[in-house]
């Protein structure tokens, strides 16, 4: 049983390999950044066996590597559309550059990598890591649009994949992790105050949902978006 989780060398990222590995998944752990070496040497230190595949998901070349990989691995059960970035901005302030980057990471990666490995699923789980702020964010026009396309994205594979595939979303609101806690303390207690929870989410608690999601307990549950926020109003 293999599963691919992108984005994993973030903290929600290993947070999923960690827990898919515990499920009995052979997991491949892919990421663009440098920093994945290490990540996976830490997760290994801790028994997590994992398959690191350093690839850029917005290139051709980059989708042919993850793919080449699961083959030889004997096919695909789970896949993980995680990686995803921000470049936050004011819209008059927003750059095409930054607008680009963050729908060709978020959005299309996530696209292309699954419409590559659909051959290699003939059965099995896709979920896509959208975020709470597909509602729409100030300050994040980009992240929201390309958020919002994955729950696009996600119903419509669900209706197409159906029924051997089952794709599902899980919206997130704000946890601990090294993107969170890039924003400002001041602006990040505000937000902290709108949570019922009155707290962070953590890591594993996005990768428990996750692994609920690829696992057969949910096998009448597709085309759903989850949101992990603990709360939250989805109007506020």
């Amino acid at each position: 049983m293999t599963a691919v989780v992108t984005g994993a060398a973030g903290g929600i990222g290993q947070a999923l390999c960690r827990r898919l590995a515990e499920a009995g998944h052979a997991v491949v752990a892919v990421d663009f950044s440098p920093r994945l070496e290490d990540v996976v040497a830490g997760l290994e230190s801790n028994g997590v066996n994992v398959q690191p595949v350093q690839a850029d998901l917005t290139t051709a070349s980059g989708v042919e590597e993850v793919a080449k990989v699961t083959q030889a691995m004997g096919g695909l059960e789970v896949l993980v559309n995680n990686a995803g970035i921000t470049r936050d901005s004011r819209l008059v302030n927003l750059g095409e550059d930054d607008f680009e980057a963050v729908i060709a990471v978020n959005l299309g990666a996530a696209y292309r990598l699954t419409l590559a490995l659909i051959p290699q699923l003939p059965i099995g789980s896709i979920v896509n890591i959208s975020s709470r702020a597909y509602l729409g964010n100030f300050g994040q026009f980009n992240y929201s649009m390309s958020k919002g396309g994955l729950v696009g994205l996600t119903r419509a594979l669900a209706q197409t994949l159906a029924p051997s595939v089952r794709v599902n979303a899980v919206a997130p609101g704000l946890i601990g992790t090294e993107m969170a806690m890039g924003i400002p303390d001041d602006v990040r207690s505000k937000m902290i105050d709108a949570i019922p929870a009155a707290r962070m989410g953590r890591p594993e608690e996005v990768a428990e949902l996750v692994a609920f999601l690829a696992s057969d307990a949910s096998s009448y549950i597709t085309g759903e978006v989850l949101v992990i926020g603990g709360g939250r109003s989805l109007s506020r």
